[in-house]
């Protein structure tokens, strides 16, 4: 058989390095082995000098050394095992996609329990910089010798982030919902406890790399949108109140209480409600809201009509009530403002930065308030110049999230129970201004009742690519205003 693939496997620990030089090097479609780094443990193992596969200069050595019609990319430091054909059926996809990447489903060995991990397809919105392509990627030489001679800057961590934004680019990015692999599983937190990696603090230089890589690919796409934002006129509408606290909430009898206790009590020299909007709770939940309008007239306690509403139908309604706020400002159902000041340092921000939409920071804590890491959640890759645009590359913007209530009215919120509030402040930032607050404003609890706390892969799968849909949805609009 004709040897048409180079393989570059990582690792640190020499065990894994041998079973996987073993395993890829055994098949007869594999021309050369070569494992990424300054050095190899194995003698009959030839290293490709210098870095990571996360360095640039990585990526060049491979480009120079390729000389087969593919390649593929082993890029986490695990031991792999192929099924018998799957290399096969990587070429035979690559060949009738004429595709520049392609992965494939995989199995997880998890302390010895074989589980299987689809993948979700890759679309012009998967601009995320975790987005999961498993372990191997398999890739057209000619395509990929092109995507790095486009690599001007020189990254230590992004450099893969940067090459698949360039292959896209290049040609189509195709999935294979086929399981064509085993990798033993790594990272064993659960889904609540990992979907904050990007805002940890440790990170940061990390993801200054990732951002100038997608800011690359936007303003390559047309994509890009310039610090250009409009001030915002306060003078539209007339309101009942200043600010409205809005709180959709299904099934909370445990938190409840707190969350609107937390609102109730803040301070300010203006007047503001909250609305509760109670989505047909089937535990004590409605009950709890009753009691609390009947003492405190400043709750209104919602109760939509129909019955087939999300998180995003349930604000929308909200929205539109006549005792709505001229601003509107977000509590979930599990969490509380962390002081009486909240909603008056909301609107000064308002008013201070002329914006159409205010947006804190929040404390990780557990149920009976004591922090938790990663602990402060600030967002602080935000900058006023870019975060509209980085904030296509990342999963959120942040909590507390306060709006002009006439622009997220005309906007409004996709009735769905996930990515609603990404999607409506994406919206929002296409063209206005977004203020940041960069104290701690909220207690965000983490608890087993918490919705995103341990999701399957079907789950999370489903999330992750309704989040990227909305990015695709929202590139698309960002293009027409390039257009114009």
């Amino acid at each position: 058989m004709e040897k048409i693939i180079t393989c570059f496997i990582t690792g640190s620990h020499t065990e894994d390095i041998r079973k996987n030089y073993t395993e890829f090097s055994g098949y007869p479609e594999v021309k050369t082995v070569y494992l990424a780094g300054e050095s190899s443990p194995l003698p009959h193992l030839q290293p490709t000098g210098g870095g990571s596969l996360c360095q640039t200069e990585t990526l060049i050595r491979l480009s120079d050394i390729c000389d087969t019609p593919y390649l593929l990319l082993s890029n986490k430091p695990t031991t792999i095992r192929l099924k018998p054909t799957a290399l096969k059926r990587f070429v035979q996809i690559a060949r009738a996609t004429s595709a520049a990447f392609v992965y494939a489903d995989y199995y997880e060995d998890k302390n010895g329990q074989i589980c299987p991990h689809p993948l979700i397809g890759y679309q012009q919105g998967s601009l995320r910089d975790d987005f999961n392509f498993g372990s191997l990627w398999f890739i057209d030489t000619r395509q990929f010798k092109e995507a790095v001679a486009l690599m001007q800057i020189h990254y230590h961590a992004a450099a893969l982030y940067d090459l698949r934004l360039k292959l896209s680019l290049q040609g189509n990015i195709v999935h294979i919902p086929e399981y064509l692999y085993t990798e033993k599983e790594q990272d064993i937190r659960r889904t609540g406890e990992k979907q904050f990696d990007y805002v940890n603090p440790c990170n940061r230089e990390v993801q200054t790399e990732m951002e100038q890589a997608c800011t690359r690919y936007l303003k390559d796409t047309r994509a890009w949108l310039p610090p250009m934002r409009k001030d915002t006129d306060f003078s539209t509408g007339n309101f009942p109140v200043e600010a409205s606290v809005i709180i959709p909430v299904r099934n909370r009898e445990r938190t409840i209480a707190d969350a609107v206790h937390s609102a109730l009590q803040q301070t300010t020299d203006f007047d503001f409600n909250v609305l509760a909007v109670d989505n047909h709770s089937t535990d004590g939940t409605t009950r709890i809201l009753e009691d609390i309008a009947r003492k405190n007239p400043r709750l209104v306690h919602l109760i939509p009509d129909r019955t087939d509403l999300g998180i995003g139908g349930c604000w929308n309604l909200a929205l539109h009530d006549s005792r709505c706020g001229r601003f509107c400002i977000q509590l979930d159902s599990d969490d509380l403002y962390i002081d009486t000041s909240v909603i008056r340092r909301i609107v000064t921000a308002f008013y201070r930065e002329k914006a159409a939409a205010v947006i804190g920071s929040y404390r990780m804590v557990d149920f009976r308030l004591q922090e938790i890491p990663p602990g402060l959640i600030d967002h602080r890759e935000w900058t006023p110049e870019n975060g509209p645009n980085n904030a296509l590359r990342i999963n959120g913007f942040g909590a507390p999230r306060a709006f002009f209530t006439p622009i997220i009215r005309d906007i409004g919120f996709p009735d769905t129970s996930y990515g609603e509030d990404y999607a409506a402040v994406l919206a929002v930032s296409r063209s206005h201004r977004i203020a940041r607050i960069f104290e701690p404003l909220y207690l965000c609890r983490r608890w087993e009742g918490n919705s995103d706390a341990a999701l399957s892969i079907q789950q999370e799968n489903k999330n992750n690519y309704y989040k990227d849909w909305i990015r695709s949805s929202e590139i698309a609009a960002r293009r027409n205003l390039s257009d114009r």
